[in-house]
């Protein structure tokens, strides 16, 4: 029996998460699950699931109505101790008793709790790709020195991890006798619209993802391909490559979800459908395969598979984020940070959607760029970006 905290259980990945769990009460116990917002969610959850602990990470004093909701826990999951705050995160993805951490926080603000659990050397389930873009090289060293278990969940470095070899934490990527890696995405849902329509693109359009079921901020990340660029980044510390290393193609029918290009000529994919449940189940079973409630694929129906290059003047943020990279340092949380308040923005009717790259970008010209060697530096240069973002945000007064 496999205990398992989840870090943000109401949101896409963490549901896809307990349905998976849900197939298998023998193999897998909820010990902990955790929620920002979406109390109503997290209790419906905690009833079914019964866990230890459930946890608001938000402040106490600014959790609405705060006394009802503990009145309905109390009520309605008595056997859980309910838990409010940021630091009730860490605690609950660093617990003795937790053998699986599921980071699936949105945001900067999954990182302290991921790095807590990969520092008490966990299994570490990542699909939170802000820990490694903020982060990449605190939480590999920490993985590193606590022996941790990092698997992806990420549908394309999940992909990438099932394309290589079975030895490449120990042989790397040149005695892999690997060529390329082939990160792929489907380019959102406006791919072939004429760039002088963008500036009316609406947060609807944006967050209607032609082929994924996805929160509204990776939606948005999606259309404009920051999705790809934080993923880039990502894969680079994951999987210690540069940048030279990993290509982009887009696959509009995301039914590859990623490549391994090798030396000899040979490619190997990772095909299925475009079901989060895939890569969630092998995160959860690994090394073997479990059920997970998804259809096989039907290569009777797969009409066509196609791959363009990205036009980077159509997806301004995938260039922004290859430059953060290289510029190294407090370059690529600046870059997270902004873009969380420029996409937020958007969805609020605060900024169109040619803006989320301006801002991005005018941010990453003012900040100077320096070496971040701890956790408390790349949180107060994520802070400055944030504020640095609003005010340019309030300047253009959408």
């Amino acid at each position: 029996m496999k205990r398992i905290t989840l870090l943000g259980s109401t949101g896409s990945i963490g549901i896809n998460t307990l349905d998976v769990i849900a197939r298998h009460p023998d193999s897998f116990e909820v010990f902990a699950l955790t929620a920002h917002q979406n109390l109503e969610r997290l209790l419906e959850q905690t009833v079914q699931f019964k866990p230890k602990y459930a946890v608001i990470a938000e402040i106490a004093d600014k959790v609405v109505g705060l006394a009802e909701v503990k009145s309905k826990f109390r009520q309605k999951a008595p056997q859980t101790e309910l838990l409010i705050g940021p630091d009730a995160l860490a605690f609950v993805a660093s617990h003795d008793n937790v053998d699986s951490v599921m980071a699936a926080i949105v945001g900067a603000a999954g990182l302290l709790p991921t790095l807590a659990a990969a520092r008490s050397g966990k299994q570490l389930l990542l699909a939170n790709k802000e820990a490694l873009v903020v982060a990449g090289e605190l939480l590999m060293e920490a993985v590193a020195e606590s022996g941790a278990v990092l698997l992806p969940i990420d549908s394309e470095h999940n992909a990438i991890f099932q394309c290589l070899p079975s030895d490449y934490p120990v042989r790397g990527f040149e005695r892999s006798g690997i060529d390329k890696i082939i990160l792929t995405g489907s380019g959102g849902p406006f791919r072939e619209l004429p760039l002088a329509q963008f500036s009316d693109i609406t947060p609807e359009q944006a967050c209607a993802h032609p082929n994924w079921d996805m929160g509204r901020k990776i939606s948005v990340d999606s259309a404009t391909m920051m999705n790809k660029g934080l993923e880039l980044i990502e894969a680079c510390h994951m999987f210690q490559i540069s940048l030279s290393q990993i290509d982009v193609l887009l696959h509009p029918q995301s039914i590859i979800h990623s490549m391994v290009s090798y030396r000899d000529g040979s490619v190997i994919a990772q095909l299925g459908q475009p079901d989060m449940r895939t890569p969630i189940a092998y995160g959860l079973s690994w090394p073997e395969r479990m059920e997970a409630g998804v259809e096989p694929l039907d290569f009777t129906k797969v009409s066509q598979l196609t791959f363009e290059s990205p036009c980077e003047k159509r997806y301004p943020c995938l260039a922004l984020a290859k430059q953060a990279f290289t510029e190294g340092g407090n370059m690529p949380a600046v870059l997270n940070a902004t873009n969380e308040i420029a996409v937020d923005a958007f969805l609020n009717r605060q900024l169109d959607f040619k803006g989320i790259a301006e801002i991005n970008q005018q941010v990453l010209e003012l900040t100077p760029g320096i070496s971040c060697d701890s956790i408390e530096d790349l949180l107060a240069e994520d802070r400055i970006a944030r504020e640095r973002a609003q005010k340019l945000i309030q300047k253009r007064g959408l």
